[in-house]
């Protein structure tokens, strides 16, 4: 955003009288400078002034509204552009948001109103972005991966200190924390910043082992160690040698596989299962739990002297809950994700549904709070996030997550058409229970995705 001691708004209007009363409305807010021009060239020759935002008449006729708007995003890429029009063909609007526009409002009685309103979202949307931007400060990297940990609150930054510590050290590092709170991002981030980073990352999580495959997942196993194994293979250590190993759910593992983990860490090298030959190991361990480190010592699930060899660094990652404000900063990342890989405008958040967000628990984290962001963005209806566009996952019937992995909007699809068939395809009825638009399941049943015969 500009740092202009006030927001800079340009109108271009080539109805003159109609721009007047935009700009006495939009007046009323003292934070606004606004400038009125009736034709593009006076525009253009303003540009120098660099405008935060520009409300532009789609009816000039003066210049190609594509070349305008090209011409106006090369001299300032950043620049927020909002469409006025008497046009309200939906396929106009469509165009434009993929131009690259921000709003697109159809003039009538509720135009001033509305661009007010935009005009609002669109500021706000900018200020999170310096927000996130300041987030370098950090010196991470871990912001150029999708699931980043993102955030401004108390308990994020103690996080970041402490992965800072980590960086500038070779010293092992434990995290504990809920599921989803972004255990292997971290993980991730220490490694990439360390000395390391030009080495391998392997990740390997317990929980998705099973017990009698896990020897030989960890130590790699020669040809002909056991039945079935008909070449040599290396294992999650030897694969990371040189570069970090992160074990997510240590408390998983079998305990006679604990020990053995255990005189690798003493004495840094290993055996592949069947051979005799000892690999040197130069690794850093990075452990993961969602679980409490100490309660699992207690009850005979993890070994106490595994615990203090694996321990270095201990990092607990807050839970979602807990992040305040770090919510909507999240929420808003995602939303632009989504928009980025959709190739759409990126919508906003009333009031309500960032409220929504706000007093909720999220069981599943950052992780659930993703999945719940882009079901918003596809059940939204135009560029606006509203409250009824926020759903709580659990409350999406289990019969839904099949085995088989399916799209967002598949899982989606499937969702709808469910309702469709509990409630006799009332089609009134069924957006009212699911808290969307009847007009978004007209346009998945008029673009073929759902059908009301099924």
């Amino acid at each position: 955003m500009k740092k202009n001691s006030k927001y800079k708004i340009y109108l271009v209007d080539a109805d003159i009288e109609f721009g007047k009363s935009l700009k006495q409305h939009l007046s009323l807010n003292a934070d606004y400078d606004i400038d009125l021009f009736s034709n593009v060239n006076d525009c253009l020759n303003a540009m120098s002034v660099n405008p935060n935002l520009i409300c532009l008449d789609f009816d000039l006729q003066d210049m190609n509204f594509e070349t305008l708007l090209a011409e106006l995003l090369s001299r300032d890429k950043n620049l927020s552009v909002i469409v006025i029009s008497s046009n309200e063909d939906v396929n106009n609007a469509v165009k434009v948001f993929k131009l690259g526009v921000k709003d697109y409002i159809v003039k009538n009685e509720c135009t001033k109103d509305l661009l007010g309103h935009s005009i609002v979202s669109i500021r706000n949307m900018e200020e999170d972005r310096v927000n996130l931007l300041k987030l370098d400060d950090y010196n991470l990297s871990i912001g150029s991966y999708t699931n980043s940990i993102i955030g401004t609150s108390n308990e994020i930054k103690g996080v970041y200190k402490l992965v800072e510590k980590a960086i500038h050290s070779t010293i092992n590092v434990s995290l504990a924390g809920e599921a989803g709170t972004g255990k292997e991002i971290v993980a991730k981030g220490i490694h990439y910043n360390s000395e390391r980073k030009l080495q391998p990352f392997v990740t390997v999580c317990m929980a998705a082992i099973p017990k009698d495959f896990a020897e030989s997942e960890f130590f790699g196993h020669e040809k002909g160690a056991f039945i079935g194994a008909f070449c040599q293979k290396k294992g999650k250590l030897e694969e990371a040698n040189g570069g970090t190993l992160f074990i997510d759910e240590i408390c998983d593992m079998d305990i006679n596989l604990q020990s053995k983990l255990l005189r690798v860490i003493q004495e840094g090298e290993f055996t592949r299962v069947g051979g005799r030959a000892r690999i040197s190991l130069d690794i850093r361990l990075i452990t993961g739990t969602n679980k409490n480190f100490m309660d699992e010592i207690k009850v005979g699930n993890l070994r106490e002297d595994l615990y203090f060899g694996i321990m270095g660094l201990p990092i607990e990652l807050p839970p979602l809950r807990e992040r305040g404000n770090d919510i909507l900063i999240l929420a808003k990342f995602f939303i632009r994700q989504y928009a980025e890989r959709n190739r759409i405008a990126i919508p906003v958040m009333t009031v309500k549904a960032q409220e929504k967000l706000l007093n909720y628990s999220f069981p599943g984290n950052v992780r659930e709070l993703k999945a719940i962001i882009d079901l918003a963005c596809v059940m939204s209806e135009g560029s606006v996030i509203d409250y009824s566009d926020i759903n709580y996952l659990q409350v999406v019937p289990a019969d839904f997550y099949a085995i088989e992995e399916k799209s967002l909007r598949e899982y989606t699809i499937d969702i709808i058409n469910h309702y469709l068939k509990k409630y006799n395809h009332n089609v009134v009825q069924i957006a009212e229970k699911l808290d969307i638009g009847k007009s978004t399941i007209y346009n998945m049943i008029k673009s073929g995705e759902i059908t009301l015969n099924k």
